[in-house]
């Protein structure tokens, strides 16, 4: 046997310590293009180095010259392990706290394939109907089921959250009143039994637009000596539980000339006539009951249903029925003239991000259970309700609520409140002392036998906490009636075949993927869209999002079970803090829009503690971000418009004409950086300088932060505030349509006014804080794992070198393109910022193409288009995130290069001007595959204009969307099933 000797330099040498670091590292998984990618792409663009590149491109003036103050980069396996043990802390009990918030079952089919599924998550708002069928399905879905149960006929495809529902109905009711007339209709009464976040919400919302809310007793109010009533807000079931007759405060309303709202629950509407055969107006409410984890508070999505005479007056998005080219059926977002990027400062509401993704799962659950099941699901958890009455009754205590659904007001009699409230505690259940000598108890789809065991130990207070001498199923004999017989509903819900259906799980998983089909997501290419930023959602940072202990937790749980959740909220505060430049942050508002009201808010606040609240004014550039205005005149400021520079730049001349104009009532200034235009403007810090010399305050929008983060910080160029987009910027996906989340982060002054919660006081509150801007405390607290997780992978230096790609990459393709495109603007160095914007309408003249052939046309090469006719009409803004490799950004320029090709047939009559590829795109497989073809261009050239399209082909599933025809013949719930296959 031959021995090999080991080399003699083996026992000299000395592995590094870098050996034994863990190699699954992120930040190179999240950045797209490899290192030789990035230097090709320097080399194109006359450089040796990615530092050379960000000096030429970001101004010297507003440079972080020091590596942020973070966390070193975390490895992906550690890190989820150490967030498991730190969300360990939290503390998951059966909570019985209700408030519209409940413990509910996720059906699995529905849990895996959609809310852990980036074929859902990773979708764009389905603005591009034609690749977003699937979608826009789910959430006709969604809205038929919200009519059926409330008994309305129109539904809104989501709000964001039951407190915002309300104060958008609050805001329809003035609107319908006449709206805007100093001395008409300013007043909207509350009920003092609605949920207190909705009151507090709603009281917010009003502070800002000028009116007045009154709260009582609407069994009692005399409305007609209310002068200038506009609507009034009841909670149906109430607060309490109590279940009341609501038919004679609403004639009395209506005579009164009052709209009234009636916020609701779908689950409890199984069994209850529904709002709109009471007489309601508006119906509003969270489907968070639906299959939708409590996440401490969010994301959820609320509803909204009215009548169809107020279809323009309705926040949010409603998704309806149209036709497409062939005259096929086809679904499309109706009236989006109503979008606030179009009315400005003439829109009703700020809402932009909804709650797509969470009304898709409600709807899916909707269908999963139909109507038999949901009102099986609804009989068992009132069951539940009444055995628990008749136990706690037996033991000595009063249910004061002689009528109810789910929710028990019981005074406790022997013994204490707190007694009672310590013994459910110690069996891992959280009642609601309502520090009135009662508790509330609420039951929910989860609740079983055990759950009323140790409910009924808890309240034997004479027994000493013993078990009594009955259970749940001996008490089942003597039970009661407790619903008015009058209020039992009798009309049908859930009729369409959608709801009765696909309740096997094998069906429900085929109609998941057959809908998901329908949709372009980033799981098949990337989605170009300017200033929406959509990047890798890693599957690291969505995780978390299903854990228990997130999804678990009661917003208004005791704070010493949310200890796990607090870490979290207080290291993202203290990293955007970081990030951003500024003092404060506050994690509450769940939206951009949102982010932009709550941060107007505060300024708001700011001027009215100094004895300044005449500065109302709010100057906002051209080339500012499309919510600003909306958001505000919500926030009760009067819009002034600032001119903008052929370059792009904020027009200096104008802008201190204006601030001279309005010197005296000047509040803010609201600038979006880099602008919209994707540049970066020299003269940001003169601005800010400007406006703070004259009185006012900066906010700056975060819409465009993926250019910034660790290149600049808003706090140190000037500004005062700035919202966040943490699904743009910070990685919590779109969701087709929302979840979102839109906190602020604010200068030292402003910190004291921070948004407060009249449940659950946030630890950023302010001494001086402004109302509740979201129905939880936190928000959406769920989803900030997402961006928690992001941060906390990347570190400093990945986060810095990802804005660095993320403007490469734009600088990249600009450079490509503009050989066949103009780019409409760069900065004074003569580049774009991480967007640009492509002039597509010099083609029209020659061609007759418009911004929609284009975009209609990349459909075929199986992409989503850029943003279109936005901030400038006729023209396309990309954004290509840091995310995309250079492969992909090669595609995208390769099909826009290809289409102009195609546009050069049409300008030379090689192509006919109206029957060619780009008139008649998206191409739909029905089509190309038809026996009868008599187009002048072949097939092959309508399917496949790319070679890689051979490899993979995304089909559209329907062809161009008539757009007026939908809106002419409005329809907004689910059409027979026989029109899908028309």
């Amino acid at each position: 046997m031959t021995t090999i000797p080991a080399p003699a330099s083996v026992a000299a040498s000395r592995l590094p310590a870098s050996i034994l670091s863990p190699s699954d590292t992120f930040a190179h998984r999240h950045i797209g293009p490899s290192e030789a990618e990035i230097q090709a792409m320097l080399e194109t663009l006359g450089f040796t180095s990615l530092e050379a590149f960000t000096d030429k491109v970001v101004p010297e003036s507003i440079r972080l010259r020091r590596a942020m103050n973070l966390p070193k980069p975390r490895a992906e396996h550690e890190l989820l392990r150490d967030l498991k043990a730190t969300m360990a802390q939290n503390r998951i009990c059966r909570s019985m706290i209700g408030l519209g918030y409940y413990d509910t079952i996720t059906p699995p089919v529905i849990l895996r394939n959609v809310l852990e599924n980036p074929g859902w998550y990773t979708q764009y708002t389905p603005y591009q109907a034609e690749i977003a069928q699937g979608r826009l399905e789910a959430l006709l879905n969604f809205q038929t089921m919200v009519s059926d149960l409330t008994g309305l006929p129109l539904a809104g495809a989501s709000l964001l959250d039951e407190g915002t529902a309300a104060a958008e109905a609050m805001a329809m009711c003035y609107s319908i009143a006449g709206g805007h007339d100093e001395s008409f209709r300013r007043v909207f009464f509350v009920a003092a039994d609605c949920f207190p976040q909705t009151i507090g919400v709603v009281q917010t919302r009003a502070r800002s637009m000028g009116l007045d809310v009154v709260v009582g007793d609407p069994a009692t109010a005399d409305f007609a000596a209310i002068p200038h009533l506009c609507g009034v807000l009841m909670q149906y079931p109430a607060a309490t539980g109590a279940v009341a007759d609501p038919r004679d405060i609403i004639t009395r309303a209506h005579a009164a000339g009052a709209k009234v709202v009636v916020a609701t629950d779908l689950l409890a509407l199984t069994l209850l006539t529904p709002p709109g055969e009471l007489g309601a107006d508006v119906a509003v409410g969270s489907a968070q009951r639906f299959g939708v984890p409590m996440g401490a508070g969010g994301p959820h999505a609320a509803f909204i249903a009215t009548h169809t005479e107020h279809a323009r007056r309705m926040p949010g998005r409603i998704i309806g029925v149209s036709r497409d080219a062939q005259g096929r059926t086809a679904l499309r977002m109706a009236i989006q003239t109503r979008e606030q990027h179009i009315k400005r400062d003439r829109a009703t509401s700020n809402i932009c991000t909804a709650q797509a993704l969470l009304a898709i799962i409600a709807g899916l659950y909707a269908a999963y259970h139909g109507p038999e099941g949901l009102r099986r699901i609804a009989s068992r958890v009132h069951a539940f309700a009444r055995v628990l009455a008749l136990g706690v009754t037996k033991l000595g205590h009063t249910v004061t609520n002689t009528a109810y659904f789910d929710t028990l007001r019981v005074k406790v009699g022997p013994g204490s409140v707190q007694a009672v409230v310590n013994a459910a505690l110690q069996r891992n259940i959280n009642l609601r002392d309502n520090h009135d000598g009662s508790v509330n108890v609420s039951l929910d789809e989860t609740t079983s036998r055990e759950d009323l065991a140790k409910l009924f130990e808890a309240f034997n207070t004479t027994g000493v906490h013993a078990a009594p001498a009955f259970n749940a199923d001996a008490l089942l004999s003597d039970v009661r009636d407790v619903l008015p017989p009058a209020l039992a509903r009798q009309s049908g819900y859930l009729t369409h075949p959608v709801f009765n259906t696909y309740h096997s799980e094998t069906e429900m998983l085929r109609y998941i993927f057959k809908l998901m089909g329908r949709d372009l997501s980033l799981a098949h290419s990337m989605i170009p869209l300017g200033s929406c930023t959509m990047k890798l959602n890693a599957t690291s940072e969505m995780i978390p999002v299903t854990w228990p202990e997130l999804g678990n937790i009661h917003p208004f749980a005791p704070a010493d079970q949310l200890k796990g959740y607090h870490k979290m909220f207080s290291d993202l505060e203290q990293w955007l803090a970081e990030i951003t430049g500024f003092a404060g942050v506050s994690l509450q508002p769940n939206a951009g829009s949102q982010g932009e009201y709550a941060g107007l808010l505060v300024i708001r606040a700011y001027h009215e503690h100094r004895g300044q609240a005449h500065r109302d004014v709010c100057l906002i550039p051209e080339s500012a971000h499309g919510t600003n205005p909306a958001s505000a005149v919500i926030a009760g400021f009067k819009v002034v418009s600032v001119k903008n520079t052929p370059s792009g730049d904020v027009d200096l001349t104008d802008l201190k004409a204006k601030i001279a104009e309005h010197r005296e009532r000047l509040g803010a200034l609201m600038v979006t950086y880099p602008s919209t235009y994707g540049v970066f403007e020299e003269h940001i810090r003169e601005i800010c300088d400007l406006i703070h010399e004259a009185g006012g305050q900066v906010y700056m929008d975060g819409a465009n932060m993926n250019a910034q983060v660790g290149l600049c910080r808003p706090g140190d160029i000037g500004a005062d505030v700035c919202h966040l987009n943490l699904h743009k910027t910070f990685c919590i996906p779109h969701g087709g349509g929302g979840p979102g989340m839109g906190p602020i982060c604010v200068a030292p002054q402003l910190v004291p006014f921070l948004p407060g919660h009249p449940v659950s006081k946030p630890v950023s509150s302010g001494v001086h804080a402004t109302g509740a801007v979201s129905a939880a405390p936190y928000g959406s607290p769920s989803i900030l794992a997402i961006s928690w997780v992001y941060i906390a992978l990347m570190g400093a230096e990945g986060l810095r070198k990802a804005t660095q790609i993320a403007i490469l990459n734009a600088n990249y393709m600009a450079k490509r393109l503009s050989a066949h495109f103009p780019v409409l603007f760069k900065g004074s160095s003569g580049f774009v910022a991480h967007e640009f914007i492509l002039d597509v309408r010099p083609v029209q003249p020659t061609a007759g193409i418009t911004v929609d052939d284009i975009a209609k046309r990349l459909m075929d090469y199986g992409f989503h288009g850029p943003t279109m006719s936005w901030p400038v009409p006729g023209t396309l803004m990309f954004e290509p995130t840091e995310s995309e490799p250079k492969a992909e950004l090669d595609r995208l320029c390769d099909a826009m290069i290809s289409i102009r090709a195609e546009i050069a047939e049409i300008e030379s009559g090689a192509a006919d001007k109206a029957d060619n590829v780009l008139k008649h795109a998206p191409h739909t497989m029905q089509v190309v595959c038809s026996d009868a073809w008599n187009r002048k261009y072949p097939r092959e050239k309508a399917a496949y204009p790319a070679a890689w399209l051979r490899d993979a082909k995304f089909w559209p599933s329907v062809g161009r969307i008539d757009n007026p025809y939908g809106d002419r013949n409005l329809v907004c719930t689910c059409p027979p099933m026989a029109e899908y296959a028309s």
